[in-house]
């Protein structure tokens, strides 16, 4: 298993989670939604910046802990990123994005992390 690709999609995922916990409402900003509650700040923080901290977490256990857990957690986030793409995908079809960004830039992440850490293990 790659340790260096699991390491470098945990960063990710650390990255998303910590400008989503330090300014929410940047991350829907970028799909032209905005966030003006608390409610809907805490959402964010609670759905991209925790569960983006949690994945980071578990990737980085997959490359520097416990190898009888690592394939588990490797294909377990590589399929949330597989689902992930698909819903873009799927939303795609009913409502067309406009433009490349920040839509399929986002898949296309998605869609190379997931097989990236599908060969991974």
């Amino acid at each position: 298993m790659s340790d260096v690709v699991i390491l470098v999609v945990a960063l990710g995922f650390a990255a998303m989670g910590a400008v989503a916990l330090a300014r929410p409402a940047d991350v829907l900003a970028q799909f032209g939604v905005t966030v003006d509650t608390a409610n809907g700040r805490n959402e964010v923080s609670a759905v991209y910046g925790g569960f983006g901290l949690a994945i980071a977490a578990l990737l980085a256990v997959a490359a520097l802990g416990d190898p009888a857990t690592a394939e588990g957690i490797v294909v377990a986030v590589a399929v949330a990123l597989a689902g992930m793409a698909a819903g873009r995908l799927l939303s795609a079809l009913r409502e067309r994005p406009t433009g490349l960004y920040p839509v399929w830039v986002y898949f296309a992440i998605e869609v190379a992390s997931a097989a990236a850490l599908l060969v991974a293990t």
